[in-house]
This record gives C-alpha cells, sequence and structure tokens, in this order.
C-alpha cells in the first residue's frame, strides 16, 4: 500500500530446494513417496512464509488501526503521507538489494551466502545513508516553510526507522536463501511482540505521535535485526568463492535498475494519491484514503510472502527446465491470486459496516461505502502479480516497467482531475482505471516475451 533449521551445515551438506528429498538412485523409493515429501517440504515452506509475512502485515495493520484510532485526523494523515514515501524509499531500496537477493542468492551465489551476506550488508548502509538523508533534509525544509505543521516530524520519524527497518528486511530476506523460512517467521513474531508492546506504552505515557509512531519501529526493527543476524551466522556454511563487492553491485545495479523504475511506476498508482489528495483536500482526506487502504494490506503482505517462496524457485525453473512450465506457473499463480483476493473481500464487503466500526470506532464511516469499489481494483492488481513473478524469473524487470508505467500514466492523467473533483471517491476509482491497465499490459507483455524468449535445452 510493502522469512526448518539449518544448523551450521557445512558447505558439502547444503541442500538444494529443488532437489530436497529426491531420493538416491540405489534407495528403493516410489516416485510418489519422493513426490509426496517435496509437497509437504514446499507446503511447510509457503506455511512459514505466509505467517513471516502475516506478522509484518499484521503488525503494520495494527499500527495502523491504533494510530487511527489514537490519533486526531490531522496527524494521522501526515503519519499516512509520509509512510508513503518511506514505502517509495523502500521499494527502491528493494528494487536494488532486496530483488536481485532472491534471484541471484537463489542460484548463482548460493555457493557463498555468508560472504554474499556481508557485501549486501555494505550496500546497505551505503543505499539508505543516500536516501534517508535526503528525507531527513526534506523534514528540515518543510518545518522551515510550515512550523506548526505535524508533516515535518512525521518526515523525521520515518528517516530514523528507515535504515533500521530494511536491514530488518534484509536479513529476514536472507533466510529464504536455502536457509531456513521459519526462523524468519520467528523475526518476524519478536519485530511484532515489541513494535506492539511499544505502541501500547508509548500511548499509556501520553507520548504517542507520528514521530513516536516512527521512532517504536526503529527500536523493533534495529533489536530484531541483531537477533537475526547471529541466527544467520550460525546457520550459513563458511567457503564457497565470495563475489567482489563490485561485482556484486554490478550485479545487482544491472537488474535493478530496472527494478528501481518499474518500482517507482508501481509505487505510483497506489501511493501518489495521498499527496495529491492532500494538495485539494488536506491531511483529513489522506487520512480517509489510509483508512480504506489499511484494508489492502493483509493481501499486499499475503502477495509478498507467496512471491518471497516463488521467485528463487522461478528462477531456478527458468535455468532448468522449459519455458512451457514457467508460463503455467505464471497462468495458475494469477488465477490463484485472482480467486484469493476475490474470496477475501467477499467477506470484508458483507460486513464492512461492522468492520469499520470494530477497527475505527466510528470514525472514517464517511468512506465505508467505497469498499466494494477499493475491492474491484485489489481483484485487478491481484492479477499482475503471477505474469509478475515470471517475468522477475525470466531476469526481465524492464517488460514490467512498461506495464507499471502505463498505470502510473493514467493514474496521473485520471488522478489529477478526479482526486481534485471527487476527492476520495475519484482517487479510488482513478486507482482502479490504472489497476486494470496494468493488468492488461503486463499479460500482454508476458505473452511477448515468451514468443522472442531463446528456447531453451531440453525444450
Amino acid at each position: 500500500m510493502t522469512n526448518s533449521s539449518l544448523t551450521n551445515p557445512g558447505s558439502e551438506n547444503r541442500i538444494d530446494p529443488v532437489v530436497l528429498d529426491r531420493p538416491p538412485v540405489s534407495a528403493d523409493v516410489s516416485k510418489t513417496g519422493g513426490t509426496g515429501r517435496k509437497v509437504r517440504r514446499w507446503a511447510a515452506k509457503g506455511g512459514f512464509a505466509v505467517l513471516d509475512q502475516a506478522l509484518i502485515s499484521g503488525s503494520n495493520f495494527i499500527m495502523g488501526i491504533l494510530l487511527a484510532r489514537w490519533l486526531i485526523p490531522g496527524e494521522y494523515g501526515a503519519y499516512s503521507l509520509a509512510f508513503s514515501i518511506f514505502l517509495l524509499l523502500s521499494i527502491i531500496y528493494q528494487a536494488i538489494l532486496l530483488e536481485p537477493m532472491m534471484v541471484f542468492g537463489g542460484a548463482a551465489e548460493i555457493d557463498s551466502l555468508r560472504g554474499y551476506l556481508k557485501v549486501l550488508t555494505r550496500l546497505h548502509w551505503f543505499i539508505v545513508f543516500a536516501m534517508f538523508a535526503a528525507l531527513a533534509l526534506s523534514a528540515g525544509i518543510a518545518h522551515q516553510l510550515k512550523p506548526g505543521s505535524t508533516l515535518p516530524a512525521a518526515l523525521a520519524g520515518a528517516a530514523i526507522a528507515g535504515p533500521c527497518v530494511l536491514l530488518f528486511w534484509l536479513y529476514r530476506r536472507a533466510f529464504y536463501l536455502d536457509v531456513s523460512v521459519a526462523k524468519a517467521a520467528f523475526g518476524a513474531l519478536f519485530y511484532c511482540i515489541i513494535l506492539v508492546a511499544g505502541s501500547f506504552l508509548l500511548q499509556w505515557a501520553g507520548w504517542m505521535s507520528a514521530f513516536t509512531a516512527f521512532v517504536v519501529m526503529a527500536l523493533a526493527a534495529l533489536v530484531t535485526s541483531g537477533v537475526l543476524y547471529y541466527q544467520l551466522q550460525r546457520a550459513l556454511p563458511e567457503g564457497g568463492t565470495i563475489t567482489s563487492s563490485g561485482a556484486i553491485w554490478r550485479k545487482h545495479w544491472g537488474y535493478g535498475k530496472w527494478a528501481i523504475a518499474s518500482s517507482v511506476a508501481g509505487w505510483v498508482p497506489a501511493y501518489v494519491y495521498y499527496p495529491l489528495l492532500a494538495s485539494f483536500g488536506g491531511m483529513t482526506q489522506t487520512a480517509d484514503l489510509r483508512a480504506l487502504m489499511n484494508l489492502v494490506q493483509p493481501l499486499a503482505q499475503f502477495y509478498a510472502a507467496l512471491s518471497a517462496v516463488f521467485l528463487p524457485y522461478a528462477a531456478r525453473q527458468r535455468a532448468r527446465h522449459p519455458k512451457r512450465g514457467l508460463v503455467t506457473a505464471a497462468r495458475n499463480g494469477t488465477l490463484f491470486f485472482m480467486l484469493a483476493t476475490m474470496g477475501y473481500w467477499a467477506v470484508i464487503i458483507v460486513l464492512r459496516t461492522q468492520v469499520f466500526h470494530l477497527l475505527y470506532g466510528g470514525k472514517y464511516t464517511n468512506v465505508a461505502d467505497l469498499i466494494p469499489t477499493i475491492a474491484v481494483g485489489s481483484v485487478l492488481w491481484s492479477g499482475t502479480i503471477g505474469a509478475s513473478i515470471a517475468l522477475r524469473a525470466m531476469e526481465s524487470p524492464d517488460t514490467i516497467f512498461l506495464a507499471y508505467c502505463a498505470a502510473s500514466l493514467v493514474s496521473v492523467a485520471a488522478g489529477i482531475p478526479l482526486s481534485r473533483l471527487a476527492g476520495v471517491t475519484g482517487a479510488v476509482w482513478a486507482m482502479n482505471l490504472s489497476d486494470a491497465v496494468a493488468l492488461g499490459m503486463i499479460i500482454i507483455l508476458l505473452i511477448q516475451r515468451v514468443k522472442r524468449d531463446i528456447p531453451l535445452p531440453g525444450e
């Protein structure tokens, strides 16, 4: 709106997820038995990944709801705007660090993960310093322009929280690389407990604000990052040929430059409306939109959970199997995500009055009737996930950029007049239009990319 337990394995004991549970040639094990174990293993891994993302989504969702109840609409709007800017910076970070890590760490760097992670940690601090120093500077400028506004404090809080939260994301995702998704889920639980407990403590002390909400995020992320780093050092094997920092940066940048463009283009259709509504209708309308979009967050994290599991696997499938299998996976994934999204919104729509009363205690009921409209766009957007995974596994983020760029153009062209004329309602309909364009474009581009792809050996 957006990580079993291999303890100290030696490099000779590394387990490849694709061949795990494959019986030895001499073993008298039926194909059915081997397939069953593989299915159970993937079910367990997928379950822990969903749990991991559910905990992160749950903590963010709870924070959003608590702040909507505790803060006045204007301050909650400032928090929402600062959080949307943080998300813009975070998706740039994900594009240049986390997404390439899932592709290269699942294949090319799999034999030297310890050294690979050390290099990524150094790159992390270099990247976040550049991004969040700019955000801190913008907080100072905003304070000079509007000394009485709550926005400068919210931006300053985001500048503090950003580096810590992204370090936490980096170490969580590292557990997806042939290590232990269960331990990533443990980290998410640890973070969630600290964040929620710290928030209640701040509210009890009377110190809760847009700024302190980000500070407690930073504290929770920093403590959890230390715990996860210790576990990673025990779990990751030593040895292997360590690629130089410069070579890793060039690989990540070669992949990430298009992923950054596609990520920024993907941010626009979802988040450009916060600054637009803040300009046209004030922070109160921004808070109204955030109250609606809080309901989308569980789905977004559900998508992220399964994407984190399937992307490294899809990358290996791309390298080892015919492209026909990747296309089938994209089709099935698209149907799965869309049907799951429809089921979620069917429940929310029926209970929307009760849901808003339960979550917001009587606030924001003026936009509750927009939930069915939000659901339409959410279903359309969910349809892009399966195709996006396939295109990323084919190392083709440039095609994703084209699809999201088209959606961004529609967002700006339709979003500015509709947000100005119809406020939150206009913004929601502009979102739906851009989501429809994104889905149509990404399907067309995937088909074209597959047609011109060079056939792999054995195809």
